[in-house]
């Protein structure tokens, strides 16, 4: 079987990040995967430009020209050369016993990834998850519910698929075609209370959409630090340090932040 760890870092990359991405590569190397790392924009995925500015998408975009956080589905591409693909974000940090994350997927879902609501988190980012959650409820989908984190919604910090199903579903549309479907043009653009977000809640909706089941993983497979409670973060197998700027310098002081973790 063919599996595929793919990532994505364009541009000048921190500390962490390179740290993160070099612990993926490993770890890509110890269970048999080929890897790769982008590290040049393919798709240049961007909204409208002649939307309203109140209206559309806002930061760093206008200055690129497009959106890196939209490079990820370019993955989509290599489903003709692999079994299965693993995306994982460069700021996720890949722990040196981590089995191997396609042995949990299996062949039964065309993708898989972590629920935010199956965490162990804490009572402050459970807040939090709740109030996100009501994008969720807005496109009034069949939408599972969790009392303490509203309406269910998977973390796209990690995302598996298994190449043959996703090649049925997508039926032959290329990765910059799949993110320019007409259902997909509010979230590309940012129309309305979509204007701060990324492909996480555009693959939400898709797969929503289309009734297509998304696996539950372990938690473990995508641990929020910051957000998964003290006392179980050196339980998991991948540490997200998806909220960069309020690590101690930033992520910088690798040892420290690590340390936290392992």
């Amino acid at each position: 079987m063919k599996k595929l760890v793919y990532q994505v870092a364009i541009g000048a990359q921190s500390k962490l990040y390179d740290f993160c991405t070099n612990s993926a590569k490993e770890y890509a190397n110890r269970i048999g995967a080929d890897y790769i790392k982008q590290t040049q924009p393919i798709l240049r995925i961007a909204p409208n430009p002649f939307m309203n500015e109140r209206e559309g998408k806002t930061g760093g975009w206008k200055k690129l020209g497009y959106m890196p956080i939209f490079e990820k589905e370019n993955v989509f591409s290599y489903f003709k050369d692999y079994d299965q693909c693993c995306v994982i974000d460069a700021d996720i940090y890949v722990k040196p016993d981590a089995p191997d994350i396609f042995k949990d997927f299996g062949f039964r879902h065309a993708a898989g990834s972590v629920y935010e609501g199956d965490l162990p988190i804490n009572d402050i980012y459970a807040n939090k998850i709740r109030n996100y959650s009501q994008m969720i409820k807005m496109f009034q989908l069949d939408w599972e519910r969790n009392n303490n984190t509203g309406y269910q919604f998977f973390n796209s910090g990690v995302m598996l698929y298994n190449s043959d199903m996703m090649n049925k579903i997508l039926r032959g549309m290329t990765p910059k075609q799949f993110l320019e479907q007409p259902m997909l043009s509010d979230f590309i653009n940012g129309k309305g209370p979509l204007k701060w977000q990324s492909d996480q809640i555009t693959l939400n909706y898709w797969f929503k959409k289309n009734k297509i089941e998304v696996k539950k993983l372990d938690w473990k497979w995508n641990a929020l630090y910051g957000a998964v409670k003290e006392d179980k973060i050196k339980e998991c197998y991948f540490a997200h340090f998806f909220l960069r700027d309020h690590l101690p310098n930033k992520g910088e002081n690798i040892e420290e932040i690590i340390s936290y973790v392992n």
